[in-house]
């Protein structure tokens, strides 16, 4: 099934946007929202948006997004250690007992 498109007008740094989206407005205006924000700060407030700032604040929404990937893969790569070594220690416990120390007891 296909999403419905709707056309939503978005204020980012002062100008106007139609955009033609299956996301909800919400969600596009919150977003709008944190464009706007991390475009005061790599440009200043109250200074209008030219392209340079534009591409400013995409570059380093994209560096945040990277650096939150990175740290999300080095997180999922020590638990996934840290569960195989446990889960080693609990087989270990679990082994049977050795032929030879099963008859002592």
């Amino acid at each position: 099934m296909r999403a419905m498109r709707r056309t939503v007008e978005l204020r980012v740094a002062g100008q106007n946007y139609r955009v033609v989206s299956s996301v909800s407005e919400d969600d596009l205006r919150r977003l709008a929202e944190v464009v706007s924000t991390k475009l005061v700060e790599v440009a200043g407030k109250g200074r209008g948006a030219p392209p340079q700032a534009m591409l400013l604040a995409a570059i380093a929404l994209a560096h945040e997004l990277e650096s939150q990937r990175d740290g999300r893969l080095r997180l999922e790569r020590r638990t996934r250690d840290l569960l195989r070594r446990m889960l080693a220690r609990v087989d270990a416990a679990l082994e049977p007992l050795e032929p030879d120390s099963a008859g002592s007891e």
